[in-house]
Protein backbone atom coordinates (compact mmCIF):
# COMPACT_ATOMS: atom_id res chain seq x y z
CA UNK A 1 0.00 0.00 0.00
CA UNK A 2 1.39 3.54 -1.05
CA UNK A 3 2.76 5.85 2.06
CA UNK A 4 0.76 9.03 2.12
CA UNK A 5 3.66 12.19 2.30
CA UNK A 6 2.91 14.32 4.71
CA UNK A 7 4.14 17.72 5.85
CA UNK A 8 4.35 18.37 9.37
CA UNK A 9 5.04 21.16 11.80
CA UNK A 10 6.09 20.88 15.67
CA UNK A 11 5.16 23.67 18.10
CA UNK A 12 5.90 23.97 21.90
CA UNK A 13 8.90 23.14 24.74
CA UNK A 14 8.33 20.71 27.06
CA UNK A 15 4.50 20.23 25.63
CA UNK A 16 4.51 19.51 22.53
CA UNK A 17 2.02 18.97 19.38
CA UNK A 18 2.61 17.84 15.93
CA UNK A 19 0.16 19.78 13.20
CA UNK A 20 0.06 17.52 9.91
CA UNK A 21 -0.96 18.91 6.65
CA UNK A 22 -2.86 16.89 4.47
CA UNK A 23 -3.48 17.33 0.81
CA UNK A 24 -7.01 16.30 -0.65
CA UNK A 25 -7.34 12.74 -0.26
CA UNK A 26 -4.35 12.35 2.33
CA UNK A 27 -4.65 10.88 5.57
CA UNK A 28 -2.82 10.13 8.94
CA UNK A 29 -3.76 7.56 11.43
CA UNK A 30 -3.42 8.28 15.00
CA UNK A 31 -2.96 6.57 18.34
CA UNK A 32 -6.09 6.62 20.59
CA UNK A 33 -6.84 9.75 22.76
CA UNK A 34 -4.09 12.24 21.34
CA UNK A 35 -5.78 14.44 18.61
CA UNK A 36 -5.80 18.16 19.76
CA UNK A 37 -7.63 19.42 16.84
CA UNK A 38 -8.68 19.56 13.19
CA UNK A 39 -10.06 22.06 10.09
CA UNK A 40 -13.53 21.70 8.59
CA UNK A 41 -13.00 19.30 6.03
CA UNK A 42 -11.10 16.54 7.51
CA UNK A 43 -13.48 13.38 8.38
CA UNK A 44 -12.54 10.77 11.48
CA UNK A 45 -13.12 7.20 11.05
CA UNK A 46 -12.10 4.38 13.45
CA UNK A 47 -10.98 1.53 12.00
CA UNK A 48 -10.14 -2.33 12.94
CA UNK A 49 -6.68 -2.48 13.29
CA UNK A 50 -3.88 -0.09 11.76
CA UNK A 51 -5.22 0.46 8.96
CA UNK A 52 -2.43 -0.64 6.54
CA UNK A 53 -3.82 -3.60 5.37
CA UNK A 54 -7.51 -2.59 4.58
CA UNK A 55 -7.32 -4.24 0.85
CA UNK A 56 -6.67 -7.68 2.59
CA UNK A 57 -10.14 -8.65 3.98
CA UNK A 58 -11.28 -9.45 6.94
CA UNK A 59 -8.58 -11.72 7.95
CA UNK A 60 -5.86 -9.62 7.45
CA UNK A 61 -7.59 -6.89 9.40
CA UNK A 62 -8.05 -8.97 12.21
CA UNK A 63 -4.26 -9.91 12.57
CA UNK A 64 -3.70 -5.90 12.10
CA UNK A 65 -6.17 -5.44 14.97
CA UNK A 66 -4.44 -9.00 16.53
CA UNK A 67 -0.89 -7.28 16.69
CA UNK A 68 -2.17 -3.98 18.63
CA UNK A 69 -3.66 -5.82 21.16
CA UNK A 70 -0.55 -7.82 21.77
CA UNK A 71 1.45 -4.73 22.41
CA UNK A 72 -1.08 -3.24 25.03
CA UNK A 73 -3.21 -0.93 22.71
CA UNK A 74 -6.45 -0.38 21.21
CA UNK A 75 -8.00 -2.82 18.80
CA UNK A 76 -8.94 0.17 16.83
CA UNK A 77 -7.22 3.06 15.02
CA UNK A 78 -8.28 6.30 14.11
CA UNK A 79 -7.67 7.74 10.42
CA UNK A 80 -8.21 11.13 9.53
CA UNK A 81 -8.42 11.96 5.95
CA UNK A 82 -9.16 15.29 4.15
CA UNK A 83 -11.87 15.28 1.99
CA UNK A 84 -11.80 19.25 0.89
CA UNK A 85 -10.95 20.54 -1.89
CA UNK A 86 -7.85 22.21 -0.24
CA UNK A 87 -5.03 21.81 2.05
CA UNK A 88 -6.47 20.96 5.49
CA UNK A 89 -4.14 20.51 9.37
CA UNK A 90 -5.22 18.14 12.13
CA UNK A 91 -3.10 18.00 14.84
CA UNK A 92 -1.53 15.34 17.71
CA UNK A 93 -0.59 16.35 21.43
CA UNK A 94 2.07 14.73 22.82
CA UNK A 95 -0.02 12.90 26.22
CA UNK A 96 3.10 13.79 28.82
CA UNK A 97 5.97 16.76 28.86
CA UNK A 98 8.96 15.75 26.54
CA UNK A 99 9.61 15.89 22.75
CA UNK A 100 7.74 14.75 19.69
CA UNK A 101 10.51 12.76 17.22
CA UNK A 102 9.68 12.74 13.50
CA UNK A 103 10.81 9.69 11.74
CA UNK A 104 10.86 9.51 8.19
CA UNK A 105 11.03 5.55 7.98
CA UNK A 106 12.50 5.24 4.43
CA UNK A 107 15.83 6.96 5.90
CA UNK A 108 15.84 4.13 8.67
CA UNK A 109 15.99 1.20 6.43
CA UNK A 110 12.01 1.33 6.52
CA UNK A 111 11.36 -0.46 9.72
CA UNK A 112 12.15 1.49 13.65
CA UNK A 113 11.69 -0.71 17.08
CA UNK A 114 9.55 1.12 19.51
CA UNK A 115 8.27 1.11 22.93
CA UNK A 116 4.78 0.10 22.85
CA UNK A 117 3.63 3.46 24.48
CA UNK A 118 5.86 5.85 22.28
CA UNK A 119 3.45 5.94 18.96
CA UNK A 120 1.84 8.53 18.15
CA UNK A 121 0.82 9.20 14.74
CA UNK A 122 2.11 8.28 11.16
CA UNK A 123 0.93 8.52 7.78
CA UNK A 124 -1.75 6.18 6.32
CA UNK A 125 -0.41 3.43 5.07
CA UNK A 126 2.50 2.81 7.93
CA UNK A 127 2.23 -0.72 9.44
CA UNK A 128 1.68 -1.13 12.90
CA UNK A 129 3.64 -4.30 14.00
CA UNK A 130 4.88 -6.11 16.90
CA UNK A 131 8.44 -7.52 17.57
CA UNK A 132 9.11 -9.96 19.72
CA UNK A 133 12.54 -9.85 21.35
CA UNK A 134 14.04 -13.30 20.76
CA UNK A 135 15.88 -13.34 23.71
CA UNK A 136 14.88 -15.27 26.71
CA UNK A 137 16.68 -12.38 29.05
CA UNK A 138 14.54 -9.81 26.89
CA UNK A 139 11.11 -11.64 27.15
CA UNK A 140 11.53 -12.27 30.99
CA UNK A 141 13.22 -8.97 32.71
CA UNK A 142 12.71 -6.12 29.59
CA UNK A 143 11.15 -3.84 32.41
CA UNK A 144 8.60 -2.49 29.80
CA UNK A 145 7.78 -5.64 28.24
CA UNK A 146 9.47 -7.94 25.84
CA UNK A 147 6.65 -7.31 22.89
CA UNK A 148 7.55 -4.21 21.53
CA UNK A 149 6.15 -2.16 18.69
CA UNK A 150 7.76 -2.30 14.62
CA UNK A 151 6.70 0.45 12.55
CA UNK A 152 7.13 -0.42 9.03
CA UNK A 153 6.55 1.39 5.73
CA UNK A 154 8.40 4.09 3.82
CA UNK A 155 6.49 7.21 5.55
CA UNK A 156 6.69 9.75 8.31
CA UNK A 157 5.85 8.49 12.01
CA UNK A 158 5.92 10.67 14.66
CA UNK A 159 6.98 8.82 18.37
CA UNK A 160 6.87 10.48 21.85
CA UNK A 161 9.70 10.53 24.24
CA UNK A 162 9.30 11.57 27.40
CA UNK A 163 11.83 14.09 29.15
CA UNK A 164 14.78 15.44 27.24
CA UNK A 165 15.54 13.31 24.21
CA UNK A 166 18.81 11.59 23.27
CA UNK A 167 19.20 11.01 19.69
CA UNK A 168 22.48 8.66 19.15
CA UNK A 169 24.03 6.64 16.50
CA UNK A 170 26.51 3.88 17.40
CA UNK A 171 29.03 2.52 15.66
CA UNK A 172 29.54 -1.26 15.11
CA UNK A 173 30.32 -2.84 18.29
CA UNK A 174 29.53 0.31 20.39
CA UNK A 175 27.77 -0.40 23.60
CA UNK A 176 25.09 1.73 25.64
CA UNK A 177 23.70 0.26 28.58
CA UNK A 178 20.69 1.98 29.53
CA UNK A 179 18.22 1.52 31.80
CA UNK A 180 14.89 -0.84 30.68
CA UNK A 181 12.14 2.10 30.56
CA UNK A 182 14.11 4.99 29.04
CA UNK A 183 14.65 2.70 25.65
CA UNK A 184 12.56 4.71 23.21
CA UNK A 185 13.39 3.41 19.65
CA UNK A 186 16.04 1.73 17.70
CA UNK A 187 16.95 0.15 13.96
CA UNK A 188 16.53 -3.27 13.66
CA UNK A 189 20.51 -3.30 12.92
CA UNK A 190 20.68 -2.39 17.05
CA UNK A 191 21.15 -5.71 18.93
CA UNK A 192 19.01 -4.93 21.83
CA UNK A 193 19.62 -7.28 25.16
CA UNK A 194 19.00 -7.31 29.08
CA UNK A 195 21.63 -7.90 31.31
CA UNK A 196 21.77 -8.54 35.32
CA UNK A 197 23.62 -5.67 37.26
CA UNK A 198 26.15 -8.31 38.38
CA UNK A 199 26.39 -7.46 42.29
CA UNK A 200 23.38 -8.23 44.75
CA UNK A 201 24.13 -4.85 46.76
CA UNK A 202 23.90 -2.66 43.32
CA UNK A 203 20.89 -4.54 42.15
CA UNK A 204 19.28 -4.16 45.97
CA UNK A 205 20.05 -0.93 46.86
CA UNK A 206 21.33 1.46 43.76
CA UNK A 207 17.62 2.01 43.35
CA UNK A 208 18.32 1.30 39.45
CA UNK A 209 16.89 -2.42 39.59
CA UNK A 210 18.42 -6.06 39.01
CA UNK A 211 18.52 -5.64 35.53
CA UNK A 212 19.18 -3.05 32.41
CA UNK A 213 19.06 -2.83 28.50
CA UNK A 214 22.20 -3.05 26.46
CA UNK A 215 22.05 -1.70 22.62
CA UNK A 216 25.12 -2.35 20.45
CA UNK A 217 25.36 -0.73 17.40
CA UNK A 218 25.44 -0.32 14.32
CA UNK A 219 22.63 1.56 14.24
CA UNK A 220 20.70 4.69 15.08
CA UNK A 221 19.05 4.69 19.01
CA UNK A 222 16.38 7.35 20.46
CA UNK A 223 16.62 7.36 24.31
CA UNK A 224 14.34 9.37 27.01
CA UNK A 225 15.55 11.18 30.06
CA UNK A 226 11.44 10.57 31.85
CA UNK A 227 10.08 7.09 31.57
CA UNK A 228 5.96 7.64 31.93
CA UNK A 229 6.53 4.48 34.15
CA UNK A 230 9.30 6.48 36.35
CA UNK A 231 6.75 9.28 36.50
CA UNK A 232 4.40 7.30 37.25
CA UNK A 233 5.94 5.73 40.07
CA UNK A 234 7.36 8.97 41.46
CA UNK A 235 3.81 10.82 42.04
CA UNK A 236 2.40 7.12 43.88
CA UNK A 237 5.05 7.76 45.80
CA UNK A 238 4.70 11.44 46.74
CA UNK A 239 1.08 10.63 47.38
CA UNK A 240 1.91 7.70 50.00
CA UNK A 241 4.17 10.09 51.76
CA UNK A 242 1.30 12.68 51.91
CA UNK A 243 -0.36 10.36 53.37
CA UNK A 244 -3.60 10.73 51.80
CA UNK A 245 -3.85 15.08 52.07
CA UNK A 246 -3.84 17.14 54.92
CA UNK A 247 -2.93 20.03 55.63
CA UNK A 248 0.75 18.84 55.52
CA UNK A 249 0.09 17.16 51.99
CA UNK A 250 3.19 17.78 50.25
CA UNK A 251 5.38 19.00 52.58
CA UNK A 252 8.79 17.57 54.19
CA UNK A 253 6.87 16.96 57.43
CA UNK A 254 3.86 14.93 55.62
CA UNK A 255 6.84 12.03 55.04
CA UNK A 256 7.67 11.66 58.53
CA UNK A 257 4.13 11.80 60.23
CA UNK A 258 4.91 14.59 61.61
CA UNK A 259 2.20 17.39 60.76
CA UNK A 260 -0.47 16.25 63.05
CA UNK A 261 1.97 15.62 66.09
CA UNK A 262 2.50 19.14 65.32
CA UNK A 263 -1.06 20.28 64.54
CA UNK A 264 -1.97 19.43 68.21
CA UNK A 265 0.08 22.22 69.30
CA UNK A 266 -1.88 25.01 67.32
Amino acid sequence: MAMDVVDYEIFGGSMQYVEVELDPGEAAIGEAGVMMYMQDGIQMDTIFGDGSAQQGGFFGKLMGAGKRLLTGESLFTTVYHNEGSGKRRVAFAAPYPGKIVPVDLSTVGGTLICQKDSFLAAAKGVSLGIAFQKKIGVGLFGGEGFIMQKLEGDGMAFIHAGGTLLEKTLAPGETLRVDTGCVVAFQPSVDFDIQYAGKIKTALFGGEGLFFATLSGPGKVWLQSLPLSRMADRIVMASRAAGGGGKEGGSMLAGFGLGSVLGDDE
